[in-house]
């Protein structure tokens, strides 16, 4: 079963592939979407209501937060110091920007709640980063497909993968929107970076140091728990590491 929602402006989608009862299947996908409305609620930089603007609207002060709110900062502030300062998540002004770790973080929790409701077999797809369990069918891996930075209608790669999270930052959607923190500059060495990691919060923040480092990164980022990497260069030279599998191009979806 698969479902489709619009959440923080971009499409979320979950694929459920345990033969269960689907009312059942339902309510585990209506809560793992309320999951990330929540986070939505929380930490959107869009909505003057939100904890997120409320605290930067006071100096960025820590005083009172939420737990969530908390976490999802020393999360960011735990890889900010990691990468010397390239991965930030601080603006200019002081206030808070948790973008590169929300997303992930959020849609970690979403494949959680799955979890909790006793599914074994589903990706979560937040925008193009995905949070994967089990199988799609007789135990084969899961395909996910890394786009090409250079065309939305052509693929880099496609990756097997199993129990974990994949995702990709690069500036060919969104423009030069990842900054490298240590000069300010946007982030320019690398077309994109693909992770691959036990799970989405780590793939997440990862693709986007790894994009804000450069090539230096592909490498650094095996010891922050990745487990691949695969990168475009600014030159067009392919940077893989770690353990990509990489489907046939004649293997069953």
């Amino acid at each position: 079963m698969r479902f489709l929602e619009t959440v923080m402006g971009i499409p979320m989608s979950i694929d459920v592939r345990d033969a269960r009862d689907p009312l059942v299947v339902t309510r585990a996908a209506e809560r793992a979407f309320a999951v990330l409305r929540a986070a939505d609620e929380r930490f959107s930089a869009h909505r003057p209501d939100s904890e997120l603007s409320r605290v930067n609207a006071h100096g960025g002060d820590l005083d009172g937060v939420s737990g969530d709110f908390r976490e999802v900062v020393e999360l960011g502030a735990a890889l900010a110091e990691a990468s010397g300062g390239a991965f930030r998540i601080r603006r200019p002004d002081g206030g808070w920007d948790l973008d590169g770790v929300v997303k992930g973080w959020a849609a970690d929790r979403a494949a959680h709640a799955l979890a909790d409701d006793g599914l074994h077999d589903y990706c979560l797809n937040a925008g193009g980063d995905v949070a994967l369990a089990g199988s799609p069918g007789d135990g084969r891996p899961w395909h996910v497909a890394v786009r090409s930075p250079d065309s939305a209608n052509d693929l880099l790669a496609v990756l097997e993968v199993r129990d974990g999270g994949v995702a990709t930052s690069g500036a060919y959607e969104r423009g030069a929107h990842i900054v490298d923190g240590r000069t300010g500059a946007p982030a320019t060495q690398l077309r994109s970076a693909t992770v691959v990691a036990d799970d989405l919060t780590t793939a997440d923040l990862l693709a986007t140091a790894v994009f804000a480092l450069g090539p230096h990164g592909v490498r650094w980022a095996l010891g922050q728990g990745a487990r691949a990497v695969l990168a475009v260069a600014a030159d067009g030279t392919l940077l893989g590491v770690g353990e990509l599998a990489f489907a046939r191009e004649d293997a069953e979806q």
